[in-house]
């Protein structure tokens, strides 16, 4: 059984910045890409940033030069770091992680809770 756990989101004002962490555990034998999505009330969830296993980058055009998507492969555990916050970066933030099966010869998609980030004055 997989689990990711998310931490680090809260209240910031304009300009500030965050950086929620994302630490996946339980039979994990490898990890390849894994993400960060966010929602705000009455949208849409969207694509915030991706990872590859060996670091290459992706990110929206809305947080290209703000946000940094990292990763620590020894400890199973993605980063984003959020800088030059603005109001309209408020959303529910959730990680994922496409993490191989070996058992059933697989790539299965899962997801964190999710961590409120909210940029206000």
């Amino acid at each position: 059984q997989v689990q990711l756990v998310e931490s680090g989101g809260g209240l910031v004002q304009p300009g500030g910045s965050l950086r929620p962490s994302c630490a996946a555990s339980g039979s994990i034998f490898s990890i390849n890409a894994m993400g960060w999505y966010r929602q705000a009330p009455g949208k849409q969830r969207e694509l915030v940033a991706t990872i590859t296993s060996g670091g290459w980058t992706n990110y929206a055009d809305s947080v290209k030069g703000r946000f940094t998507i990292s990763r620590d492969n020894a400890k199973n555990t993605e980063y984003l770091q959020m800088n030059s916050l603005k109001p309209e970066d408020t959303a529910v933030y959730y990680c994922n992680a496409d993490v191989f099966l070996p058992r059933v010869g697989e790539l299965r998609t899962y997801w964190g809770q999710g961590t409120q980030v909210t940029v206000s004055s």
